[in-house]
C-alpha cells in the first residue's frame, strides 16, 4: 500500500518534469537594471487597483452603485499610502529584535524604530534595489488588499464605516501577517518554513476570508436573492480585468525584487495558470449551463491568477498549466453553487474566487515546488511541504476571520456599517456622494 503514493508522485513527476535552471548570486549593491524592472512592477501593481480593480468591481454593481464602487478604491488607496508611511512599513518590515528559531511579539509584528520611513535615504539599498523602492512596491500589495474586500459588501456599507473598517484591518490584519511570512528569519510563519511568494495567504486568503465575514456580518443586500442584481456594464468588468492580468505580471514577477530567472520563470507562469484558469472555468460553465459567458472567462482568469501568485515562484510550468485548470474549475463551482447553498451574499464573489483559489493555491504552492513534480523549491519533502503549507492556510484563515469579526462588530456598535433601506434603494452613488455616473440628458 506505500508505493501507491509513491508510484502517484513519479507518474505526475514525469508529466510536470521540466529541466533544471539557476540563477547566479545577487551582487551586493544597488543593480539598475533590477531597478528599472522594480520600478516598473510598481506600477503595474498600482495599476491593479487603479483603475483594474475599480472597473472590474464596478461594472458588476448596479449602475446606480457605480461611483461607489470606484470612490472606495480611490479612498482605500490613498489613506492606505499614508498609513503604510506613518507606521505600516515598520509594522510589517522592521526587524530589530528578530532572530531565527526564537518566539515572541517580534515574530508576529514589527516595531515603530521605521515609523514615518525612519532612516530611509537615496542610497538606502533592499538587495540591490533602493529600499524606497522596495517601500513602494510593498505598498501598492497593502493597498489592494483591503481593496478586495470592497467586493463583499458592495453596494450596502457605509462610507464612513468602509474607511475605518479599512484602517483597522490594514493595522490589525494585514500588517501581521505580512511580516509573519514576509518579513525574513524571526518570522512566525517563515520560520515555519510556509512558502508564499507573492501573496497567496497575505493577500487573498486574508483578503477573502475576510470578504466572507463582512457579507455574513453586513447581511444580504435589498431583495437579494429574488430580485435580479445582474452587471450593469460587462465591458467595464473585461477592461477591468485585462488591466489585472497585465498588472499581475508586476505583483508576481517583481516579487523576484530583481530582473532574474526568477523573474523571468514568475511571468511565465502566470500567463500559463491565467490561461488554463480562464478555460477551466469556461469549459465548467459549458458543461453545467450549457453556454459561456463573458463574466465567466474573466472571472475563471482572475482565479488562476490567484491560485499561481503563493506558486510563482516555485513552480514550473507544468504545474502552473495543472494549477490554473483546477483552480478555473473549483472557484467556478465555489462561487455558484457554494454561495447558493449557504445564502450569503458575497456580492462580487470575493471569497469565492480570492479565498478559494488562494486556498486551493497556497496548498498546492507545496507539492508544485517539489523537483520531483517539476518545480524548483527548495523542499525537503513533497508531502512534509504539504502540511507546512496547510498550517500556513489554516493559521491565516483563523487569524483573518476573528480578528475580521471584532472589528465589523467594533464599528457596528459605534458608526454602524449599513445604510438605511431608503439609502440603499437610492443608490449609494446619490445617497452618499451625491452623484450620477450617467447623466442621459
Amino acid at each position: 500500500m506505500r508505493c501507491k503514493p509513491r508510484l502517484a508522485t513519479a507518474l505526475l513527476g514525469s508529466l510536470l518534469a521540466l529541466p533544471a535552471w539557476s540563477q547566479t548570486a545577487a551582487p551586493a549593491h544597488i543593480d539598475s537594471g533590477d531597478t528599472a524592472w522594480m520600478l516598473t512592477a510598481t506600477a503595474l501593481v498600482l495599476l491593479m487597483t487603479l483603475p483594474g480593480l475599480a472597473l472590474f468591481y464596478g461594472g458588476m454593481v448596479r449602475s446606480k452603485n457605480l461611483l461607489s464602487v470606484l470612490m472606495q478604491c480611490f479612498a482605500i488607496t490613498a489613506m492606505v499610502t499614508v498609513l503604510w508611511i506613518v507606521y505600516g512599513y515598520s509594522l510589517a518590515f522592521s526587524t530589530v529584535g528578530m532572530q531565527a528559531g526564537t518566539t515572541g511579539w517580534h515574530s508576529i509584528i514589527g516595531g515603530l524604530d521605521r515609523a514615518m520611513l525612519a532612516g530611509l535615504k537615496p542610497d538606502s539599498r533592499y538587495q540591490t534595489v533602493p529600499e524606497a523602492v522596495f517601500v513602494m512596491f510593498q505598498l501598492t500589495f497593502a493597498i489592494i488588499t483591503p481593496a478586495l474586500i470592497v467586493g463583499a459588501y458592495a453596494e450596502r456599507m457605509k462610507f464612513s464605516a468602509m474607511l475605518w473598517f479599512s484602517g483597522l484591518w490594514l493595522t490589525f490584519v494585514y500588517l501581521p501577517v505580512a511580516h509573519m511570512v514576509w518579513s525574513g528569519p524571526g518570522s512566525l510563519l517563515g520560520d515555519l518554513g510556509v512558502l508564499d511568494f507573492a501573496g497567496g495567504t497575505v493577500v487573498h486568503i486574508n483578503a477573502g476570508v475576510a470578504g466572507l465575514i463582512a457579507c455574513l456580518v453586513i447581511g444580504k443586500r435589498r431583495g437579494y436573492p429574488h430580485v435580479p442584481m445582474p452587471p450593469h456594464n460587462l465591458g467595464y468588468t473585461v477592461i477591468g480585468a485585462s488591466l489585472l492580468w497585465l498588472g499581475w505580471f508586476g505583483f508576481n514577477a517583481g516579487s523576484a525584487v530583481a530582473a532574474n530567472g526568477s523573474a523571468g520563470m514568475a511571468m511565465l507562469v502566470t500567463q500559463i495558470a491565467t490561461a488554463a484558469a480562464a478555460l477551466g472555468w469556461l469549459v465548467a460553465e459549458w458543461v453545467v449551463h450549457g453556454r459561456p459567458s463573458v463574466l465567466g472567462i474573466v472571472s475563471g482568469a482572475v482565479a488562476g491568477l490567484v491560485a499561481v501568485t503563493p506558486a510563482a515562484g516555485t513552480a514550473g510550468p507544468g504545474g502552473s498549466l495543472v494549477l490554473g485548470f483546477v483552480a478555473g474549475v473549483v472557484c467556478f463551482f465555489s462561487a455558484t453553487r457554494l454561495k447558493h447553498k449557504f445564502g450569503y451574499d458575497d456580492s462580487l464573489d470575493v471569497f469565492g474566487v480570492h479565498a478559494v483559489a488562494g486556498i486551493l493555491g497556497g496548498l498546492l504552492t507545496g507539492p508544485l515546488a517539489s523537483p520531483t513534480l517539476g518545480g524548483f523549491g527548495n523542499v525537503a519533502s513533497l508531502w512534509g511541504q504539504l502540511w507546512i503549507q496547510a498550517k500556513g492556510v489554516g493559521f491565516t484563515i483563523v487569524w483573518s476571520a476573528a480578528l475580521s469579526f471584532v472589528l465589523l462588530k467594533l464599528i457596528d456598535k459605534t458608526l454602524g456599517l449599513r445604510v438605511d433601506d431608503e439609502q440603499e434603494m437610492m443608490g449609494l452613488d446619490i445617497a452618499l456622494h451625491e452623484e450620477k455616473a450617467y447623466n442621459l440628458s
